[in-house]
């Protein structure tokens, strides 16, 4: 892709904001272009990031632990590729090690990484999975993602109480159903059947 300059979006942004029916160069509007192309650079901070750059350092020291491992409750803010509306939301990540364990902000880190990317929830969901799979090789991974998508929530079919939830298992957690029910009870889901 090509670079685009920093003067090209907030070029962009005033294109918008005229299209929208305003105009940019008003007191109140002024420096808008400049504030939503820092926003943008905020945001979409995980195109520059590569999450498993996170997990790269590993500990192997661990007395013998061969536990689940579980972080829940990962707040986030992610973006809908289709309408560039904010999506709002938690991710429970877990794993089973098989020889090493990580770092659990680098857990949070990677969750931050695929968030801050234009996103659809599914995708997000399972590339945390397969980050944390390729990364530690343990005997399993699970990640359930919980979240409100403003793109449904504010405009289209405005119903503003409507979470989605979506899961990713992989290893034993995919194939044990007593690894997924003790997965899923930590992080506060009943178990289905």
């Amino acid at each position: 892709m090509s670079e685009v300059s920093r003067e090209q979006a907030e070029e962009a942004v005033r294109v918008l904001l005229r299209w929208a029916g305003d105009d940019p160069s008003r007191e109140g509007l002024r420096d808008t272009p400049k504030r939503v192309v820092d926003a943008f650079r905020e945001w979409f901070s995980g195109y520059r990031i590569d999450p498993r750059a996170y997990l790269a350092r590993t500990f192997e020291e661990v007395a013998g632990y061969d536990e689940m491992v579980v972080l829940r409750d990962i707040e986030f803010a992610s973006h809908c590729e289709h309408h560039l509306a904010p999506i709002i939301g938690r991710a429970h990540v877990g794993y089973l090690p098989r020889r090493r364990v990580v770092g659990i902000s680098k857990l949070a880190r990677v969750v931050e990484a695929y968030a801050r990317r234009l996103q659809v929830q599914e995708k997000m969901t399972a590339e945390i999975a397969h980050c944390i799979q390729d990364a530690l090789d343990p005997l399993g991974v699970g990640v359930v993602i919980e979240a409100v998508h403003q793109c449904m929530t504010t405009r289209g079919v405005n119903k503003p109480r409507v979470s989605m939830i979506t899961s990713h298992m992989l290893g034993a957690f995919r194939d044990d159903p007593r690894t997924r029910g003790e997965f899923l009870a930590f992080i506060g889901l009943s178990r289905s059947g």
